[in-house]
């Protein structure tokens, strides 16, 4: 990456603020866990229930230093790339995971950075159903989640790292994903929440499995109490630390996250992003 920092009232549009709802999981009520997601084979299976409840998203536009991962859980930085397509998936393998690695150790200091995955979104919002081969389809996540339970996140340390894990579970290890726009963000922008606003209670943990591998997630259980924030029209130049999971328990553990309709940019088109999944080692 050429440049990166926090970025300024210089970078900053005016406030736009977004009234609209946030699918949360609707418990059935009978005691089961949720069902479990399936991606594999070209496709993703969710079954989930999900009810939508109104939420105000707030536009940090002008405010973006006062949100951090350890305070808040997420944190948005301007950080250029010499990738701008995205559709090479070797180069982005490559040079673009090289850039995401020199990236997060600049900001946390960490000694390790492991990718173990990422994800390119270009489809349309209810990609979901479009039947088989849907995963060529992604689109925006428009449910309330957090990628890996506390559970989740060791089972991940485990698979990447099978011979090493009991030591680095020693020591503090965080999952964070580096979510970056390919074109600017109009359509199903991306919402976090403050953490120091969702008690681990409204977190209910969730099997998932993608190519084999059995993991666990949040889903989540509504509260009006949840805080939720955005930047409106963001840009390449730009990208969101979500963080997803941290061992230090004195700090913002985890950011829920969703994607979410603004009704002005209902008939825009697809949004366009790629979000990498980063294992965060650190040497005590």
């Amino acid at each position: 990456m050429s440049e990166t920092s926090t970025l300024s009232p210089d970078n900053c549009r005016g406030k736009h603020h977004v009234s609209t709802t946030l699918n949360y999981w609707d418990d059935p009520g009978d005691g089961k866990p949720p069902a479990p997601i399936v991606i594999g084979k070209g496709r993703i299976t969710n079954e989930r229930p999900h009810r939508a409840h109104p939420f105000l998203i707030t536009d940090i536009g002008g405010d973006e230093s006062k949100y951090t991962l350890d305070t808040h859980g997420f944190q948005y930085l301007y950080s250029s790339s010499t990738e701008r397509a995205f559709v090479d998936d070797n180069a982005i393998r490559t040079a673009y995971y090289d850039e995401c690695k020199q990236l997060l150790r600049d900001i946390t200091g960490a000694s390790r950075i492991h990718i173990f995955n990422h994800k390119v979104r270009r489809g349309p919002t209810q990609w979901h159903h479009l039947g088989f081969s849907n995963l060529a389809n992604r689109g925006p996540v428009t449910r309330t989640h957090v990628d890996q339970s506390y559970r989740g996140a060791f089972l991940r340390l485990r698979h990447e790292f099978p011979a090493e894990a009991q030591d680095l579970a020693q020591k503090r290890y965080q999952i964070i994903n580096i979510w970056r726009p390919i074109a600017a963000i109009l359509k199903d922008p991306i919402a976090v929440a403050d953490a120091n606003s969702v008690p681990d209670n409204d977190l209910v943990g969730a099997e998932m499995v993608e190519d084999g591998f059995k993991g666990e997630s949040w889903v989540v259980r509504y509260n009006a109490g949840h805080r939720w924030y955005y930047k409106h029209r963001m840009t390449p130049e730009e990208v969101l630390l979500i963080k997803c999971f941290d061992s230090e328990e004195k700090v913002a553990r985890r950011a829920l996250h969703s994607a979410f309709e603004d009704p002005d940019w209902r008939d825009g088109e697809s949004r366009q992003s790629i979000e990498v999944r980063c294992l965060v080692c650190y040497d005590e």
